[in-house]
């Protein structure tokens, strides 16, 4: 009840028109029919009084839409007295507004969602000792020495100093590998600390630092969209035109002004008014039924004209985890055993890229040695002993420390090499990258064939990294070093749009923002890029970028052929109507029978059948592509 009382109090026009209407009902039963036609009337006098109101205010801002036909229909059947056709036509045009406004509605909750995540507390060390006094990050000093614990948020920009540390920047550069730091590197707030506790000294208040600036560009970049404008006003001059011409003629022709009336009553814009609303809504409910959630009809409309896509590199075109690309074992081991051997060594390091070695050993089955002792040394490696054997991992000056033979290994763009080194010699290297989603060239194949034809990709990853992702996905334009602010930039200066931006990730929420669209990786992406988004696709599926696009194209043909059907339709009738062979009472019910039939039209949007045999389809091109068993 509570739900249905706050849609009427947001609608007050179309409660007005159901209670009005409801309450017409016992009049006309009582016999009461002038009661009736007054009551009706009245509201239809009221609500033209309310739209030319609007219509006015629209017109002084340049805007012209469906409002003086919508005005002139109300006004008509008032005066050749068809009331019930005034209570429909108030429904309608409050109705059709109310579903247009419900579907355009999109949610604004970015910067909540941001500040949720910014970091707000910071441990302060106090003159060089020990003691940890907790102080809100808004309170920190530049100098302040900060103590960063496991898996906390620096929480202002820093430069660190401890001997070493390691930090998970993913969510600000979008480097899905983590970055080692020394004594005197800087540090980023809203980068997350590794395993083991820093210590940094603050270069930047709260209010300078990295991860309130891309607050900032949130806010900026969000005010800055320029409001969608209503599919159907596109079509209301020519089309009011025309009404008022045909009515015109017939009441010169004729010299009865009923004419006119009975003209208007048939061209009311309902078509125009619901067509495109219930379209939206259609595709949108299909948009949910693929795992993506749009967050109004006008993106659809703007996915619909996109000719342009960008693209995120990390936990985008990529997975965004580091896994083992490849095992380069030194004579006389193979890769299993050096396999083997790190990953036996690593149970017992607490950086990030041992999961990923382990898990990779796992994967192949390898039993792990039992170690007589291990050390490591925070962001260098690990020392440890198995049967005698002494065996080093970790970093490339770190096990030449032990191993002088040991040389660098020939790595591709993104690709991190951990090192081994056994009984002082050099046994060879594990190879670790973020591997490309296996769809991620389909569904830059698709996106142009849909007709969007250019495709960029930002990241922060350096540009050997990005030209080596570019090239096995097809994307010929690539920007690489970027920093949020760059990527807005970037994507400002595109001069094909509309633009589609897909991202993942706190460093995305800017740019996913001021894209014309924003699609986000919400599977496994931040809130913040999520709310920033126009679009968020729930699954962990880069194609369905590729069939937000499709939806989009297929609501606004299916629209637009809704709009058309309509205004063929009140064209035909209102040329019958000029000739005084459709009275005005006939003509309204007439008219609601192209409400219906534009409505039922607009309804296909919603899809169905059409996702039933695209899923058949990739279901047998699954079987397909399936090997065929052998006994």
């Amino acid at each position: 009840m509570s739900t249905l009382a706050g849609a009427f109090r947001r609608y007050p026009v179309v409660a007005a028109a159901i209670l009005v209407g409801l309450l017409g009902l016992p009049l006309w039963a009582l016999g009461l029919p002038v009661a009736v036609q007054w009551l009706y009337s009245g509201l239809g006098l009221v609500v033209a009084g309310i739209e030319v109101v609007g219509m006015i205010r629209r017109m002084r801002q340049g805007a012209f839409g469906v409002d003086l036909l919508a005005i002139m229909a109300i006004i008509a059947t008032i005066l050749v007295g068809e009331y019930v056709a005034t209570l429909v036509i108030v429904l309608m045009l409050s109705g059709g507004a109310a579903l247009e406004d419900y579907a355009a509605g999109r949610a604004q909750r970015e910067l909540n969602a941001l500040l949720e995540r910014a970091p707000q507390i910071a441990h302060l060390l106090r003159d060089g000792s020990s003691d940890v006094e907790d102080v809100p990050a808004t309170l920190v000093q530049i100098g302040d020495v900060l103590l960063v614990r496991p898996a906390e948020i620096v929480p202002v920009d820093a430069e660190l100093v401890s001997a070493s540390a390691a930090f998970d920047e993913s969510s600000l550069t979008g480097e899905s590998l983590p970055v080692e730091r020394r004594t005197g590197d800087p540090v980023l707030s809203g980068s997350i600390n590794g395993q083991a506790a820093a210590t940094v000294r603050a270069t930047a208040l709260a209010a300078d630092s990295q991860y309130q600036q891309i607050v900032a560009l949130v806010a900026e970049a969000a005010a800055s969209k320029a409001p969608v404008v209503r599919l159907a006003d596109r079509y209301a001059v020519p089309f009011t035109a025309v009404a008022l011409l045909i009515g015109g003629i017939a009441w010169v022709v004729s010299g009865d002004p009923v004419r006119f009336a009975e003209v208007l009553v048939v061209a009311t814009p309902c078509p125009l008014l619901l067509a495109a609303p219930v379209a939206f809504m259609g595709g949108m409910s299909r948009a949910a039924r693929n795992g993506i959630i749009v967050k109004g009809g006008g993106v659809l409309e703007k996915l619909a004209r996109a000719r342009t896509v960008v693209f995120d590199k990390t936990g985008t075109l990529t997975y965004g985890a580091p896994t083992i690309a490849r095992v380069a074992p030194e004579a006389p081991f193979s890769a299993d055993q050096l396999l083997t051997l790190a990953a036996s060594a690593e149970q017992y390091s607490s950086h990030v890229l041992a999961a990923s070695v382990i898990a990779a050993a796992d994967k192949r089955d390898l039993t792990l040695l039992r170690t007589d002792s291990a050390t490591e040394v925070p962001a260098h490696g690990v020392t440890a002993r198995f049967d005698g054997r002494e065996v080093v991992v970790g970093k490339l000056s770190f096990v030449a420390e032990h191993a002088p033979d040991a040389y660098p290994a020939d790595l591709a763009g993104g690709e991190l090499a951990i090192y081994l080194a056994v009984d002082g010699r050099f046994a060879g290297c594990v190879v670790a990258s973020d591997q490309v989603r296996d769809n991620a060239r389909a569904t830059v194949q698709a996106l142009d064939r849909l007709g969007v034809h250019e495709s960029v990709m930002l990241t922060g990853d350096a540009r050997p990294t990005a030209n080596h992702i570019a090239r096995l996905v097809g994307i010929t334009r690539v920007r690489a070093d970027c920093l949020p602010v760059d990527k807005v930039d970037a994507v400002r200066a595109i001069r094909e749009r509309p633009v589609i931006m897909v991202g993942d990730g706190v460093n995305d929420a800017p740019v996913l923002a001021v894209a014309d669209v924003g699609i986000a990786m919400g599977a496994k992406g931040s809130t913040a890029a999520s709310e920033s988004a126009d679009a968020v696709i729930l699954l962990d599926d880069l194609s369905r970028a590729a069939r937000a696009v499709s939806i989009g194209r297929d609501t606004v043909r299916i629209a637009l052929q809704s709009i058309w059907l309509g205004m063929a339709m009140s064209l035909a009738l209102m040329v019958v109507a000029a000739f005084g062979l459709i009275p005005a009472t006939i003509g309204a019910l007439l008219q609601e029978l192209v409400d219906l039939a534009t409505i039922l039209n607009a309804l296909r949007a919603i899809g169905g059948r059409r996702d039933t045999r695209a899923r058949r389809a990739a279901a047998r091109v699954q079987t397909a592509a399936q090997p065929v068993p052998t006994r």
